[in-house]
């Protein structure tokens, strides 16, 4: 495994706003995040993955299962985004999550369903679960934690995130 594949010392990492989310994105993320939260999961927001994409939210089980959402704010969102299948390879569950008043015939079938806002969200339609590779995982779970653990260093710390 390489220092890319378990998250190196990528300063991304460690970028959770970065001007690209949209307010809208960014109320679907926290009610995405509670909704992880009470099924037992723990979050990362904006991971890079090992392929160079970058997932919207990254869900962790107890048990090790990883899940990724894609937030889509807006039907062009979703039209002007054609990597989203590019996360199929790096998580046992994938769920795209939208407002409720999204229209969700342009959704793909194939892919869990969340509907999202602000507050929290609800699991319409559960993911297809397709079980990560041994290494695949390991490679997964040190990303998470790294990105995890370098993010809650620059809240405790930000000068010594800054001078790095």
């Amino acid at each position: 495994m390489t220092a890319g594949e378990a998250g190196g010392d990528d300063p991304r990492l460690v970028s959770l706003r970065d001007g690209r989310q949209s307010p809208a994105a960014l109320d679907i993320c926290r009610g995405v995040v509670r909704l992880l939260a009470s099924h037992g999961l723990a979050s990362v927001a904006e991971l890079p993955l090992p392929n160079g994409r970058r997932a919207d939210v990254v869900g962790l089980s107890d048990s090790g299962g990883i899940w990724i959402v894609e937030i889509k704010s807006s039907i062009e969102d979703l039209r002007a985004d054609g990597k989203w299948p590019e996360y199929r390879d790096y998580s046992d569950q994938l769920f795209f999550a939208v407002r409720p008043d999204f229209p969700l015939s342009a959704l793909p079938e194939d892919t869990g369903l969340i509907l999202a806002d602000r507050y929290g969200g609800e699991i319409i339609r559960p993911s297809q679960e397709a079980r990560l590779s041994g290494a695949r995982r390991k490679s997964m779970m040190l990303r998470f934690a790294r990105a995890a653990a370098l993010r809650l260093t620059a809240l405790a710390d930000p000068e010594m995130m800054s001078s790095g």
